[in-house]
């Protein structure tokens, strides 16, 4: 079974991709997804982040504050480190458990949807890289205007990350999505199709 891992820096389209794959028929595992889910009410992951961070952030159903913790963590290195050794290993046991399932059921591919693919060190558990780009104004822009974030906090994120530079010449595969969603389609497309080519030439039509 081949196991891509898409990634991206934050603003880049990563999840808008990650669709249009999943409307293609291809299975998606989407770490942001495992995330949530590790951190539900009730988690060891929640607990140790709570006993980390104090009730701070938690919101008042008792469920993770998200907008409060990422407040602390993309402003602190050594925090972003701690909440990533709480988390990482909590998602990266469902990822195995969900691939493992994909294989059981015969899937040429599968496709983790990973945000921190190269900053979590995980590019070697995955066969091929697809990197999702645009220009860092581009990005900022969107975080801006979508997820209504300030420019500081904005910033902060886009720079808690690796270069875009720095993960393009490690990725395999490179979708540039700075245009309209129709071009990004073809762009994916074109891309998807250069995949099967090279790694599933037995299940192309």
């Amino acid at each position: 079974m081949l196991v891509v891992g898409l990634t991206g820096n934050i603003g880049s389209g990563k999840s808008t991709v990650a669709r249009l794959l999943g409307a293609r028929g291809v299975p998606v595992i989407d770490a942001d997804v495992l995330a949530r889910e590790a951190v539900a009410a009730g988690s060891p992951a929640l607990a140790a982040i709570v006993a980390r961070w104090g009730a701070a952030v938690l919101a008042t159903d008792g469920t993770l504050d998200r907008a409060a913790l990422r407040r602390i963590v993309f402003a602190s290195a050594p925090d972003r480190a701690a909440l990533d050794a709480i988390v990482h290993p909590a998602v990266k046991e469902r990822r195995d458990s969900l691939l493992a399932a994909a294989r059981e059921r015969g899937e040429p591919v599968v496709v983790c949807d990973i945000p921190l693919l190269f900053e979590a060190g995980l590019a070697d558990d995955v066969d091929a890289v697809l990197l999702v780009d645009a220009p860092r104004d581009v990005r900022l822009e969107r975080l801006v205007r979508d997820r209504g974030l300030s420019r500081a906090e904005a910033l902060a994120m886009i720079d808690a990350q690796l270069p875009a530079e720095a993960k393009r010449a490690r990725s395999g595969y490179v979708i540039d999505n700075d245009g309209t969603l129709d071009t990004l389609r073809v762009r994916v497309d074109a891309t998807w199709r250069s995949i099967e080519h090279d790694h599933l030439p037995d299940h192309l039509p």
